[in-house]
């Protein structure tokens, strides 16, 4: 793809917003240059050179979903892959986390952006055998996730080729994995530790009570900001004393306080003690904090947040974005992307309603602002009713720090305070009708009574009426064997008819000579089986069609008027040579000739064209129907 053809970055941030809404992968915190060029190296694989035509390709083929994730993903993955870290983590760094959790202390261990397993597996092999296998049951808990199903699926089924299981040591192979068929599978004895579940680094909160978290070549994919989330969210998983295990292409622990090296060329670190990280803040904690409560009250804090069914947004006073949560990215369409950016920079600044006027209202007067019954639709087309409120965040100075912007779905409310509205409309105008209705009756009531003497009458009318109806019966039933009769005798002439019917078809197809009967207006009335055989066309194709609109080897044009002056009576026969195409491709010199055809008292109601080969003809000039 050349330079000229690279799409245009409007198109590629609205497949992003595609990918979002319709399969939930969220990419707004991945690096935009790799992001970008992972996309366009499976739109030069699929043939296509727009981001606009590629959404289409993915509407009209969901399998591609699956090829475009392997490829952004990249779901590169083996068992004890860099072996010399494995060999460290073996020999060093489990030895030290079983002292640490010494007796029947539980070990928990996460995998996380796992892919199709196999690093899940080497953590179950190596601590299956430190511990032995009925503690290893007893004990471990190895967590793996991921966010392609796809590549979570293939790790839940354990099955592995040749090719994949080649670089686990012959003695581990034999003892944690068996053959079937052609695939190796992983003991099933030693598969329940291991856990497999879908999770968002940027979105789920971490694994708790962790010893190892192993992420390997996962961070490199997110931008900075988002690299020191995931990070700050790992020390919270970790417990005192926990290790975390990274790629090789993971160098940005070199600037976190969240963490200290154990060996920086393994990329293995350790949980930094009584620092607490924030969403960015770093903070020293009292020597007597509980590090436990720290993690439940961040995961709380979290939690609460992104899961209120209002939409919040937060600012600092230079009104830069701080906190979103996840109704307002379902509201608003806003991403990882839109934090530390100015309000006034985004489209919510001013739509729905204009929160910059707002904003310095609630500031200015230090109390809450509100807007109500604000219509709004979503970004997945939701039609909703908001009301917002704008409320100042001040600190114990009682300076004016922040604002926190709230959108409340009122749409449940509104809707019902239609119905009710709606409803109550609908009770007065019954009550009108009920009561119209009730005078009605009244006036009904007497015009019953007069009815009920006008219906006395009618039945002596009825009597009446009963006998002249018995007597016409009497006459029905006789006029009944009298239609017997008639149809009796319809029947008969049917049969004859049909019988005349079939013995003209059987004459028409004795001839040796195509013969084809036509009305007034040119329109087949009878085609034998020569025609058949002539033109390929069936009887039941051609009755009814107009001669001059079939599609047959005869030049039909050449026939309209020698037919013409049959129906007129000018010429009885006419007799023509004319070059034709049979139903087999061949040319055939045809000799045709053109009768009147007579029915009851009129001479020309129609044509009859007998058609033959005329072999001898072949060198005769042809006669020219015009």
């Amino acid at each position: 793809m050349s330079e000229a053809d690279v799409p245009g970055q409007d198109g590629f941030e609205e497949l992003l917003q595609h990918l979002q809404q319709s399969r939930g992968f969220d990419f707004s915190a991945y690096k935009r240059a790799s992001l970008d060029r992972r996309i366009q190296k499976r739109m030069q694989e699929a043939g296509i050179d727009s981001y606009s035509s590629y959404r289409d390709h993915l509407e009209a083929h969901p399998h591609e979903f699956t090829e475009l994730f392997n490829t952004i993903l990249i779901n590169v993955t083996a068992f004890f892959r860099d072996a010399q870290m494995w060999e460290y983590i073996a020999s060093e760094i489990i030895p030290r986390i079983l002292q640490l959790r010494q007796g029947d202390a539980a070990i928990r261990v996460w995998s996380a952006g796992c892919s199709s397993g196999e690093e899940a597996y080497s953590l179950a092999m190596l601590l299956a055998e430190a511990l032995g296998p009925e503690r290893f049951n007893a004990r471990v808990k190895v967590y793996a996730t991921d966010v392609d199903e796809e590549a979570l699926t293939q790790g839940r089924a354990a099955a592995y080729d040749d090719k994949a299981v080649d670089a686990i040591p012959k003695p581990l192979l034999d003892k944690y994995f068996e053959r079937v068929g052609h695939r190796w599978i992983f003991h099933r004895d030693f598969r329940r530790a291991v856990i497999f579940g879908r999770h968002d680094l940027i979105l789920d909160p971490p694994i708790s009570h962790l010893t190892l978290i192993v992420c390997r070549n996962t961070l490199m994919y997110f931008n900075s900001e988002v690299q020191q989330r995931i990070l700050e969210r790992f020390r919270f998983g970790l417990s005192e004393g926990g290790f975390l295990f990274l790629g090789k292409a993971e160098m940005l622990l070199a600037r976190s306080k969240a963490f200290i090296p154990v060996d920086l060329t393994k990329r293995v670190f350790a949980k930094a003690s009584r620092t607490v990280v924030l969403d960015g803040q770093t903070s020293i904690v009292a020597s007597g904090t509980d590090p436990k409560d720290l993690i439940m009250i961040d995961r709380l804090r979290d939690l609460s947040f992104q899961m209120d069914a209002s939409g919040q947004i937060v600012i600092d006073r230079a009104r830069t974005l701080i906190m979103i949560n996840e109704r307002v990215r379902t509201l608003f369409g806003l991403t990882a992307d839109d934090l530390g950016k100015p309000l006034g920079d985004l489209a919510v600044s001013y739509r729905p309603v204009e929160l910059r006027s707002i904003l310095e209202q609630a500031w200015t007067e230090h109390k809450p602002v509100s807007a109500k019954d604000v219509e709004w639709t979503t970004v997945t087309g939701e039609r909703v009713s908001l009301d917002v409120q704008v409320m100042p965040l001040v600190d114990a100075a009682l300076d004016t720090i922040g604002a926190t912007i709230v959108f409340r779905d009122t749409t449940p409310k509104r809707r019902l305070e239609d119905e009710l509205r709606h409803s109550h409309h609908e009770l007065e105008t019954t009550n009108e009708e009920l009561q119209s209705t009730n005078e009605e009756l009244e006036t009904t009531n007497e015009e019953l009574q007069s009815t009920v003497e006008e219906l006395e009458t009618t039945n002596e009318e009825l009597q009446s009426t009963n006998e002249e109806l018995e007597t016409m019966n009497e006459e029905l039933q006789s006029t009944n064997e009298e239609l017997q009769t008639t149809n009796e005798q319809l029947r008969e002439s049917s049969e004859e008819l049909n019988r005349a019917n079939a013995f003209v078809e059987n004459i028409l197809n004795s001839f040796r000579d195509g013969l084809i009967v036509i009305d007034g207006e040119l329109r087949v009335q009878a085609w034998n089986h020569r025609s058949e055989d002539l033109w390929g066309l069936r009887t039941e194709e051609v009755l009814g069609k107009h001669l001059m609109n079939l599609d047959i080897g005869l030049p039909t044009e050449h026939l309209r008027q020698p037919i013409r002056r049959c129906l007129s009576g000018e010429s009885p026969i006419e007799k023509l040579q004319l070059p034709a195409t049979n139903r087999r491709g061949r040319p055939v010199r045809l000799a045709v000739t053109c009768s009147p055809f007579a029915l009851g008292k009129n001479p020309t109601w129609g044509a009859l064209l007998a058609v033959e080969e005329d072999n001898a003809a072949a060198g005769a000039k042809v006669k020219s129907a015009g």
